[in-house]
């Protein structure tokens, strides 16, 4: 398994693109991934950035850092986003790693806090996040935000 920054392997970016509109995206927001990672993989800055996980060249999982998670709380970034495990691949620590490698990007990039927003339960506290408070994303709806000290 390799963790690589999208913009290191744009030979896969279209594949890329797919693999997180498919998990994340809707039937009417296509061209907005594909700009986002676009411009993402073409910045000079820290973030954003998407990362692919790789299989043999064969893309297994996703994560990106973002500036905003299309949450309310604009006040807040980095922003860990778009975790993504393969179900052939589940149930294999893959995910953690993820987390741990998007705080060491994070840490390596001059923050010193990562966050991200998340309908799940006990799943990231597991891994050492502190709940922070309730944001609001795009249909208004309230969603927990989290905190973890990179």
């Amino acid at each position: 398994m390799l963790v690589v920054d999208l913009r290191d392997r744009m030979d896969l970016f279209e594949e890329a693109v797919k693999v997180f509109w498919d998990e994340w995206g809707s039937e009417t927001n296509y061209n907005t991934y594909y700009d986002a990672m676009f411009h993402a993989c073409k910045t000079d800055g820290v973030i954003p950035r998407f990362y692919i996980v790789l299989e043999q060249d064969q893309i297994i999982g996703t994560y990106a850092l973002l500036m905003n998670d299309f949450i309310s709380r604009q006040d807040l970034y980095p922003w860990f986003a778009c975790l993504y495990v393969h179900p052939d691949y589940r149930s294999k620590h893959i995910g953690s790693q993820l987390l741990k490698h998007a705080q060491e990007e994070v840490r390596k990039k001059g923050f010193d806090s990562l966050y991200l927003a998340t309908d799940l339960d006990d799943y990231y506290e597991k891994y050492g996040w502190s709940y922070l408070a309730d944001g609001y994303g795009v249909t208004g709806a309230a969603i927990k935000i989290y905190k973890k000290t990179v």
